[in-house]
């Protein structure tokens, strides 16, 4: 695997994985911008409208034509939060040409189709077709508002809310329902305008091609974007709380407490030299099925559900999430801490860390099988300027001592707890 990096014009880069390793190539192609509430909606919106039809192909099902004369490649858009940026792709995953018949290129038209999707949409009245708006706002207010259905995941976006408020962290990558539902097709349009004006733009590229070959399709495909910008893409990163420990409580129709806790890591991110520890640190204490929070609060004192915990590297936050009885918040909440306490005093063993470590080492060295995962990654590092990756990552990983956990688990500092409960108080 050979990974190579050119700046194609100023705030506009190419990455290519040169490698054989899959029978399957990935061309993708990212803008990313700040997320704010002003423009989260437009920004989640845009690329699924695309989605519905190009010029020359201006259905869904004329697309899906042209990319089954591909070999059945697989194009289309993604939505990503990355710290405080939304990063809007379009992803293409197509045969690599060693499996084409008669040596015929894919690469190319592919290249060629997606630039088409993302630069070439069809128009009504100079703006989107309004179907495609109305139809696809609507779905996204559905998906918006589905997301209070699973209480999991709704108890840890409410927890972010609340800990981050006034932070653009906090903001819904997916955007607002209701605007979602009334944009109109100018407005959108101007929004997508926008989106190609000012986005920070990462090319990617996983497969055999020669990065020569790739820069050449992406310029003859994506010509409108290769101009200069200035796209600074920043995170803001709290080392600690901003002040004491809030806890915040909703009430709903549930029959299961969900109790989130959000730690602030002490400025420890991926591209700090503590990450490693911070990474090993979590699988010890909640993020692997062998954790302190596993083994001891969930399996031996039966306080939860379930309990683990979560780390965002970009924005220097770890999230404790757990199912607990409404009656147990409080004895749950004393043991997630107390586990804590134990891992700052160093009270683990060896065996402990060595599986720690390994459950993350091999996390790792899983993502290095997946084409959309190495993409991911690459992404990620470069908007954020991390050089630790790939197998350089791993080793650190592998090489973390108990001092390193203990010294990463003493600069953790609890900043919001968020309590789900019954509408009776349970």
């Amino acid at each position: 695997m050979q990974e190579y990096w050119r700046r194609l014009a100023d705030g506009v880069e190419l990455s290519v994985n040169q490698t054989g390793k899959f029978k399957t190539g990935l061309l993708g192609v990212t803008l990313t911008i700040p997320l704010s509430a002003g423009t989260a909606t437009a920004g989640a919106l845009i690329p699924e409208v695309l989605s519905r039809g190009s010029r020359n192909h201006p259905s869904m099902e004329q697309l899906s034509a042209a990319t089954d004369a591909l070999y059945g490649a697989s194009l289309g858009p993604v939505v990503r939060q990355r710290g405080e940026s939304q990063c809007v792709s379009f992803l293409c995953s197509l045969i690599d040409d060693r499996y084409a018949l008669d040596g015929s290129a894919v690469l190319e038209p592919a290249a060629a189709l997606m630039g088409e999707v993302l630069l070439d949409p069809v128009k009504e009245d100079g703006a989107f077709r309004r179907e495609y708006v109305a139809s696809e706002g609507a779905n996204l207010a559905d998906r918006i508002h589905a997301r209070v259905n699973d209480k999991r995941s709704w108890a840890l976006f409410r927890l972010i809310q609340e800990m981050c408020a006034g932070e653009p962290y906090a903001v819904d990558k997916l955007g607002d329902a209701e605007e979602a539902r009334s944009m109109g097709p100018e407005k959108l349009w101007a929004g997508y305008q926008a989106l190609l004006a000012g986005a920070k733009v990462n090319f990617y590229y996983g497969g055999t091609a020669q990065p020569e070959r790739v820069e050449d399709a992406v310029r003859r495909s994506f010509g409108p974007l290769l101009t200069g910008r200035t796209a600074p893409v920043h995170c803001w990163v709290e080392d600690r709380p901003r002040g004491p420990v809030r806890t915040v409580t909703d009430a709903m129709d549930v029959t299961q407490g969900k109790l989130a806790m959000g730690f602030r890591t002490g400025g420890i991110t991926m591209a700090s030299g503590s990450y490693p520890a911070l990474l090993v640190l979590n699988a010890l204490y909640g993020g692997s099925a062998n954790s302190r929070l596993f083994v001891n609060v969930r399996e031996k004192m039966s306080l939860c559900y379930y309990a683990s915990s979560i780390l965002d590297k970009i924005k220097g936050l770890m999230v404790v999430s757990s199912g607990v009885e409404f009656a147990q918040f409080d004895r749950a909440q004393e043991a997630i801490l107390a586990q804590l306490e134990a891992v700052r005093r160093g009270e683990f063993t060896r065996e402990e860390l060595t599986a720690a470590a390994l459950t993350v080492g091999g996390s790792l060295r899983g993502r290095l099988d997946s084409q959309g995962q190495l993409e991911d990654d690459r992404l990620t590092r470069l908007l954020f300027h991390s050089a630790s990756e790939g197998v350089e990552l791993i080793q650190a990983v592998e090489s973390v001592t108990a001092d390193q956990v203990v010294e990463a688990a003493q600069r953790l500092e609890l900043d919001t707890v968020y309590r789900l409960t019954g509408k009776e108080g349970g």
